[in-house]
């Protein structure tokens, strides 16, 4: 006869709380196979489909409505039709992220006591705020009759460049990350390139974008 789990035994399993696992019961994610008075009980089918909607769910970082509408796709065309759409969504966030760490890195590293004094931070600045001057001579309709663009005239975007690796973290301790600059040194040269690559850190930073 094959066992059965209680839905405390699968809940602690996996890394669920009851109410949780209650919760994929009524969604449909999984069905317990049984009940033993009114305790509900699964069987090895049931724990695969769990562990299935976990790896969309946790590893594919997956919504639960993403999770649920792929398990149940008609056949393998259109999953895959659905992991490319969830695929290429987290490549943007990751893209979105690195793009947030290298800008951090930069404004970590320059050593301009006045942002305007940065060839990076201070052209970006005077490019946002003459923006509206070099707008059309009618802000408040588009050539179209539309309502304006208001990203017509914005200035192309902070630039950074990648590096090859994520930079470790930069603690308390360390002089740059509290803004502290040695007045006797050489003052350096503000650095025009920062990148941040995939990597599992990055990834593993995904799980808790909303």
């Amino acid at each position: 006869m094959e066992r059965l789990y209680s839905i405390s035994e699968v809940a602690e399993l996996f890394g669920l709380s009851v109410p949780t696992l209650r919760y994929y019961e009524e969604i449909g994610i999984v069905r317990s196979t049984a009940r033993r008075g009114r305790v509900r009980q699964y069987d090895r089918a049931a724990l695969e489909r769990l562990a299935y909607a976990q790896l969309w769910h946790e590893d594919g970082m997956m919504t639960l409505a993403e999770t649920l509408a792929t398990m149940n796709a008609r056949d393998v065309r259109d999953r895959h039709a659905r992991i490319t759409v969830q695929r290429d969504a987290t490549l943007e966030r990751l893209r979105a992220l690195q793009r947030a760490v290298a800008v951090l890195d930069h404004l970590l590293d320059c050593p301009q006591n006045d942002p305007l004094d940065c060839p990076v931070t201070g052209a970006y600045i005077r490019a946002r705020v003459d923006a509206p001057s070099r707008a059309s001579p009618s802000p408040t309709t588009s050539s179209s009759g539309g309502p304006p663009d208001p990203t017509r005239d914005r200035p192309r975007p902070f630039q950074v460049a990648p590096r090859d690796a994520l930079p470790a973290s930069r603690g308390r301790g360390d002089g740059r990350a509290q803004g502290v600059v040695n007045a006797k040194a050489p003052e350096p040269s503000c650095p025009t390139a920062h990148t941040v690559p995939v990597s599992g850190t990055v990834v593993r930073a995904l799980r808790n974008v909303p």
